[in-house]
């Protein structure tokens, strides 16, 4: 890690002393306006290339007023063009830069389209990675790979996301992330995170979001940072709208879009449906242990499991812009997700003296099967006020979100020794979940360099759940009194923040600055158990210099806190495997965590981009999950034998270090590769217990072709390495998948294949686990090979007519509405 460390840091003093090296710097300043109205036109797209290079290297949006700014452009001769939709380009050759000047440019004219376009579809390029100031924007319009998939296909090409078989998503190495869906917390994210993300299909997203440092505006919440996934929405003229379709052997899933906008009024509706089918996984466990008496047992358990999952969303948006300076949105969107499995596991419970003679051996069969199903419905209301200064906004968002689930679940277990009874248990347990997020955030500049930001927000939960236990006694199942309860869980966040932007040294250097409060209550009637509330204090420091107009380099620091979810606090001890129970720990304290990023961030003229960005982050009273054994275990007056209890601790600290490295790379007009590379290093330290060390690394590969004619072809690889933990290895992790896709009628409609993992049915997975008195280890086969097809096809008529808000600027794309803490 220390060499990884000199080479970043070295190459970018390379840099910098080349960027310094390239003499003075000027400026370009404009005014861009309709050429009909003389009105100004704003977040006109000003792009600036080098004379006789195709290619721009730089570019940025009109203000509201049609003005823009190109600084630090080096001494040289350029080329500035001007669009926006529903106007002809406008293009200005030959503008001179010299050092240290001001070239101001007359008045912009754009010109109208002359006519009204119809039945037209309309190609933007828009770059795959994106890196703002403040996050990473993915785009996957041109992702063949993804295509016909969901959610997690998406996330595993993502630049510092890793994604393991399962579905498991951590951002630089830390799983503790919070999930938006357009910048909106849903209560879709919190009885199954895997599920939730496998009911997204990728058609209906436009962009991901990543912000690893997270600022004042940010709720603290989530030590890894924050993933936003954005939908796809239009606010174009006219009724428009798309369809997509796809079939494999292992997916299905389709989306239907509509989008409605007349004058200052719009309506998106959207409904996406999905399933996997049912795959069966084959799986063995084999655990050794020894007990208070130096008995050795082990067990093997063997068999395969069925497993099928389903899900679909749907919802409508509304968007009025009452006036120059006010807009309201709305919407609604209720989710649906859930999965059934069945599996058989042959086991087989030896016994042995220290002498190695078999004092006993236990063979039996068990059957057992479960279900969730979770529906979420998702209301928001966000009313934002512009003023005539520049920049000066007022935002107001209530958003609410009511979840209800269900999880049951069967298990029983008959013996091959004469004598033995069967033993079996069977439960439901129902919940009901209410969150509600109120905010306010105002945004005030004080002079050209200085703006300050404030605001504050409340957030309100209550879980309602309920426990129903049987249990088998003979031949029928009774009531299980001990292992039947229902309780209620309530918890307030109150937050507020102030934060301050300025540019330093003459434009230099670019601050931001912050600074959170979030005061936390919890109450829950867990027998015995009382939570305290506490308050957090959570800074955020972001530096950032322009090296030139196509480099910069970023360093931050930000502090997260990973609360404990009622899941995590939940007492209930889940039996559905009796060699294997977990449940929750009740006297869990916050995850507190200190984040540092440094990065530097290159764009070249024929389209490459690198970024490098090193990471450290410390978290203090980690919360991670622990296993123990016991030979046995008494649970409401039931004994269990040969049990490893899985709980969640506070255990310590954790320190990971890192560095993620990013490029793309055009190598030529129709062959294009990115790649991404993810080093880091995690010590836990455990008070009690050694320190242990364990590194990592994720490597991927896209490569795409265009055959031209509208054809296309796109190879995808990754590779997660294993990594050791507090105790054990988990496994490593390879994918690669290949996609074609050909449009025609006009780009209207698509049709594409893709095949993952296509020579081999299953991927592998190893782990091991071990403790003071066990070790175990477990082998998994994900079948994962799959072949499938995708249509999709754009229909409507557009009518081209000037909005007054770019992407950026809409609900769910704004910093600000990025709400609290981790989905439940």
């Amino acid at each position: 890690m220390k060499l990884i460390y000199i080479l970043f840091l070295s190459v970018i003093f390379s840099v910098n002393v080349h960027a310094q090296g390239t003499g003075g710097k000027g400026k370009i300043t404009g005014k861009v306006t309709d050429a009909a109205t003389k009105q100004p036109v704003d977040y006109a797209t000003v792009a600036i290339y080098k004379q006789g290079v195709a290619a721009p290297f730089n570019g940025i949006s009109t203000d509201p007023k049609g003005g823009f700014i190109l600084d630090k452009i080096p001494a040289g001769e350029y080329k500035i063009t001007v669009d926006f939709l529903g106007y002809q380009r406008t293009t200005i050759e030959h503008v001179l830069v010299k050092d240290g000047g001001n070239t101001t440019l007359n008045d912009i004219l754009l010109a109208p389209v002359p006519h009204q376009l119809k039945g037209v579809t309309i190609t933007a390029t828009t770059p795959t990675v994106e890196n703002k100031i403040d996050k990473m924007v993915y785009n996957p319009q041109n992702d063949l790979s993804a295509q016909g998939g969901v959610a997690i296909d998406i996330l595993k090409k993502v630049p510092q996301i890793t994604v393991d078989i399962d579905g498991n998503v951590e951002l630089q190495g830390n799983a503790n992330i919070r999930f938006l869906i357009n910048g909106k917390p849903s209560s879709i994210f919190g009885a199954s995170l895997a599920d939730a993300l496998a009911s997204i299909p990728a058609s209906q997203i436009k962009s991901i979001e990543v912000v690893t440092s997270p600022g004042a505006k940010y709720d603290a919440a989530g030590t890894g940072g924050i993933i936003n996934i954005i939908l796809k929405d239009s606010r174009v003229e006219g009724v428009n709208g798309s369809i997509n379709l796809s079939a494999g052997t292992r997916r299905e899933n389709g989306s239907f879009n509509l989008n409605v906008r007349k004058g200052n009024f719009g309506v998106n509706a959207f409904f996406s449906g999905n399933a996997q089918i049912n795959t069966n996984s084959p799986n063995s466990r084999t655990r050794n242990s020894t007990d208070s008496a130096l008995n050795r047992t082990t067990l093997l358990q063997d068999g395969s499991n069925n497993f099928k999952r389903n899900g679909y969303e749907s919802g409508i948006n509304f968007t009025w812009n009452i006036s120059k300076h006010d807009d309201l949105t709305a919407g609604v969107g209720f989710n649906h997700f859930g999965n059934h499995g069945e599996g058989v596991t042959n086991q087989d419970q030896s016994v042995f003296n220290v002498a190695g003679q078999q004092l006993s051996n236990l063979q039996s069969i068990r059957n057992s099967s479960s279900k969730f199903n979770g529906t979420a419905t998702d209301v928001n209301l966000n009313y934002k006020k512009t003023f005539d200064t520049e920049g000066q906004e007022l935002n107001i968002l209530y958003s609410s979100s009511f979840g209800n689930n269900s999880f049951s679940s069967f298990q029983q277990q008959n013996y091959f020794t004469a004598g033995i009874p069967s033993t079996g248990i069977r439960n439901n347990n129902p919940g009901k979940d209410h969150e509600t997020n109120i905010s306010v955030d105002y945004t005030q500049p004080l002079s050209k360099d200085f703006t300050i930001e404030t605001g504050g927000k409340l957030v309100f939960d209550h879980i309602n759940n309920n426990v129903i236990t049987d249990s088998l006694a003979g031949s029928t199942f009774v009531p299980n009194a001990g292992q039947t309860y229902g309780f209620t869980y309530d918890r307030k966040i109150y937050a507020y923040y102030l934060s301050a932007s300025t540019s330093l040294f003459n434009k230099f250097l670019d601050v931001k600055a912050g600074l959170r409060d979030e005061y936390t209550s919890t109450n829950a009637d867990f027998q015995g158990v009382t939570i305290p509330g506490y308050n957090t204090l959570a800074p955020s420091l972001v530096f950032q210099h322009k090296l030139d107009a196509s480099q910069s380099i970023k360093l931050s620091y930000t502090r997260r806190i990973e609360r404990p979810e009622y899941g995590d606090l939940n007492p209930f001890l889940n039996i559905s495997d009796p060699h294997n129970i977990s449940t929750g720990n009740p006297q869990l304290k916050p995850e507190l965590g200190d984040n540092f990023e440094l990065g530097y961030n290159k764009s070249y003229d024929k389209g490459a981009n690198i970024n490098i960005a090193a990471f450290y982050r410390r978290n203090t009273d980690d919360i991670q999950s622990f296993t123990t054994f016991y030979s046995q275990l008494d649970i409401n007056g039931t004994t269990y034998t040969d049990v490893s209890l899985n709980q969640r601790y506070n255990l310590g600290s954790e320190v990971r270090t890192g560095v993620n490295l990013y490029g793309s790379v055009p190598v030529t007009k129709e062959f294009n590769l990115r790649s991404n590379m993810i080093f880091s290093d995690r010590i836990s330290n455990n008070p009690g217990s050694p320190s242990v060390s364990g590194f990592a690394y994720r490597l991927n590969l896209n490569a795409q072709y265009s055959f031209g004619h509208d054809l296309s072809a796109e190879f995808f690889g990754n590779y997660n390495s294993s990594q050791k933990g507090i105790q054990g290895v988990n496994p490593k992790f390879v994918f690669y998948n290949f996609a074609m896709r050909k449009q025609f009628l006009n780009k209207k409609a698509s049709f594409g294949l893709t095949a993952s993992n296509p020579f081999s049915k299953y991927v592998g997975q190893r782990s091991t686990t071990f403790g003071s008195n066990f070790n175990q280890v477990n082998i998994r086969n994900i079948p994962v090979q799959s072949f499938g097809i995708s249509l999709s096809y754009k229909f409507g008529k557009l009518d081209f007519k000037k909005d007054n808000e770019k992407d950026d600027k809409e609900p769910g794309n704004r910093e600000e509405s990025a709400p609290a803490d981790k989905g439940r």
